[in-house]
């Protein structure tokens, strides 16, 4: 696939240039304001796509950017602006960003056209439009027509968002001559050397909800892997499959076999807590305690891996020369169980190898608990998917780059 430094290589000069980035930032959930007077409580995504955009800004491009947020129902909706990304954007920049209060229609038409070199728009969000998350190959190739209309090349540096058959992703670049930003090529590179050769030993490490949701990447990556450990709320499928009582936890019933035909497989490699901190409930001011992972109380619910799961589970990964970790040991953020999370965090950091942090809520994590992420060896910007490359699935957006 052509790269930013081929587009750049060409020139770009009073040229425009359309990038997807993703630009779906969280916002702080404490901050009563929504839309507009939205707070962000975590930029990695947005600083993330700064060297594709400061490159083509400093070489005199006209750079129109767009992106989701969220997800609205396929029409405006002032929950889900992107205005707040914007001056984020703009203070990440060092410089103004305009910004349009629509995606294709008038005012995204004009902004473009008064678009000077060396400027940047921001579009309105993509998924205002029903176009961009449509399956009708009809209605989603309309609306990239309009967005193709608006440059003469397109960059894609968003790898959050190239596992969806998008507009933007996938219908764009078949209409434009196409370019990987440096980020996608990164994280592609990357996901390649843990799926393909990574350096043994191998430890990967699961959290997160949901079995069903891992069911995929744990097939892929258990022949390859020498340790599989596994916590947040997935773990108690499994130890309810050892045959465990879990109390009011996180519970997929009809995983329970599945996870026990897992266990079988693993021949010892899939690692499990030993302990955990259960709750009476779901909040930070629960009454909580460190029990047994065989002696979960049945009025109680396991919301992290307890102290000694965390010791077990840093001292397998101590050993390790490649880790990928996906997904949190427990309710991160609630000061009360962020802990285990913390811990095997930073277990990952120390190791004398190569590090992953998956994306998604791990990433949100690191930043969360205010670990240094440059001692962790990349932290990916799409949980999804990297989980959908690990699982061998092709990837639209990276498709549509390769064409």
């Amino acid at each position: 696939m052509k790269t930013l430094d081929d587009l750049l290589g060409e020139g770009v000069s009073g040229r425009r240039v359309l990038v997807r980035a993703d630009l779906n930032v969280p916002f702080d959930k404490n901050a009563p304001a929504k839309g507009e007077g939205a707070v962000i409580s975590d930029d990695g995504r947005a600083r993330a796509v700064l060297p594709t955009l400061i490159a083509l800004r400093d070489a005199g491009a006209r750079v129109i950017v767009m992106s989701h947020l969220g997800r609205p129902k396929g029409e405006p909706d002032p929950k889900f602006t992107l205005r707040p990304v914007a001056t984020r954007l703009a203070e990440l920049l060092a410089s103004s960003v305009v910004f349009a209060d629509d995606t294709v229609g008038p005012e995204a038409t004009q902004a473009v056209a008064e678009l000077n070199d060396g400027q940047v728009l921001l579009l309105e969000n993509l998924r205002f439009n029903k176009g961009e998350t449509s399956k009708d190959d009809a209605e989603r190739g309309a609306f990239a027509d309009e967005l193709a209309k608006f440059a003469d090349f397109y960059v894609d540096d968003a790898f959050g968002a190239v596992h969806r058959k998008h507009a933007s992703v996938f219908d764009v670049p078949a209409r434009l001559p196409h370019y990987a930003g440096g980020l996608v090529l990164k994280e592609v590179e990357v996901l390649k050397k843990v799926s393909e050769s990574p350096e043994q030993p191998y430890v990967v490490v699961l959290g997160g909800s949901k079995v069903s949701d891992k069911l995929a990447v744990i097939q892929a990556l258990l022949p390859k892997v020498d340790k599989l450990l596994v916590g947040g709320g997935m773990c108690f499928t499994f130890l309810k499959a050892q045959g465990h009582e879990v109390g009011k936890s996180l519970l997929e019933d009809e995983m329970v076999s599945v996870c026990a035909d897992l266990l079988a497989q693993a021949d010892g490699r899939i690692v499990l807590p030993v302990d955990v901190v259960a709750a009476t409930e779901f909040s930070a001011d629960a009454t909580h305690d460190v029990v047994d992972a065989s002696a979960i109380p049945a009025d109680r619910l396991g919301l992290d891996i307890g102290p000694r799961s965390t010791s077990l589970f840093a001292e397998a990964i101590a050993g390790a020369k490649t880790v990928f970790w996906n997904g949190p040991m427990g309710v991160f953020e609630l000061a009360p169980f962020a802990a285990g999370t913390r811990g095997v965090a930073e277990a990952i950091t120390k190791i004398d190898g190569f590090s992953v942090v998956g994306g998604g809520d791990s990433a949100a994590a690191v930043r969360t608990l205010g670990l240094d992420e440059t001692a962790f060896g990349h932290i990916s910007t799409g949980g999804g998917a990297s989980l959908e490359y690990l699982e061998g699935k092709t990837l639209p957006g990276v498709a549509a780059l390769e064409k």
